[in-house]
């Protein structure tokens, strides 16, 4: 005979059960939930691929991926180092870095350019090379020592002065870096008689005083020593009377 409570149970039991949990247990058990799949292809992905790593014939494969990267490492080092426009300077860019005068570098027969690279005398990273004269000639600049017969090299420390003389048997051509530097050239055309520019720290000028005009380099930079090169086309006998020395008593 049936016991009438239990029946009864089992029917409460099965009226009160949750459906979600009904629903639960009637999926399918060797169903695979995307995240797991997605896990499981990774780690084979990675276990086959750490295997192939160590044979032997994967050497080949790693030295041409690396030779890869260091192909277009270089190749956007290239096109990077080439995009930028040369650092040259325009004629209002130069005026800005003037303090002396406010003339033109044409008055003062002088073409500067800029120190780093790329610029016309700075052909690489290593920095300028130059030829003074050759410079001269293919900047227009005219006047200036036509060979270096006479060769000087110097350092004008800030607030020196060299030159501030006249030559009247020679051409020079100089050659300036350095540091912030005030060029005087002798310009009879000019009410005070002279011109003046000033070049900037992180520029090079090529510069020409042809014989009988006065010249003059001065450092006005607060720190830095001005360097520069003169080249003279002749020898000159400072014992005789062929050049003229303190042109100009405010220098």
């Amino acid at each position: 005979m049936a016991n009438p409570r239990r029946s009864s149970y089992s029917i409460l039991v099965s009226n009160n059960q949750n459906p979600d949990s009904i629903s639960n247990n009637n999926n399918n058990p060797f169903q695979i939930q995307p995240q797991s799949l997605f896990q499981t292809t990774t780690t084979t992905v990675s276990s086959s691929l750490q295997l192939f790593l160590k044979k032997p014939h994967a050497f080949p494969f790693l030295l041409f991926f690396f030779l890869l990267l260091t192909w277009v490492s270089l190749r956007l080092q290239h096109s990077a180092h080439f995009s930028s426009p040369p650092q040259f300077l325009t004629t209002h860019q130069w005026s800005a870095e003037r303090d002396g005068g406010g003339d033109s570098d044409a008055k003062v027969n002088l073409v500067r350019f800029a120190a780093g690279y790329p610029s016309p005398v700075a052909k690489d990273g290593r920095g300028w090379s130059v030829d003074p004269i050759a410079l001269a000639l293919r900047s227009g600049i005219s006047g200036g020592a036509v060979n270096c017969a006479s060769v000087h090299l110097g350092e004008i420390r800030p607030g020196g002065v060299r030159g501030n003389h006249r030559h009247y048997t020679c051409n020079e051509t100089f050659f300036i870096w350095g540091a912030k530097t005030l060029f005087r050239l002798e310009d009879k055309a000019v009410d005070r008689g002279y011109a003046e520019v000033t070049i900037g720290a992180d520029e090079v000028a090529v510069a020409a005083s042809p014989h009988g005009t006065a010249h003059a380099l001065v450092n006005v930079d607060t720190a830095r020593s001005t360097f520069f090169m003169g080249c003279q086309d002749s020898i000159i006998d400072y014992s005789n009377s062929t050049s003229d020395f303190n042109v100009w008593k405010d220098l």
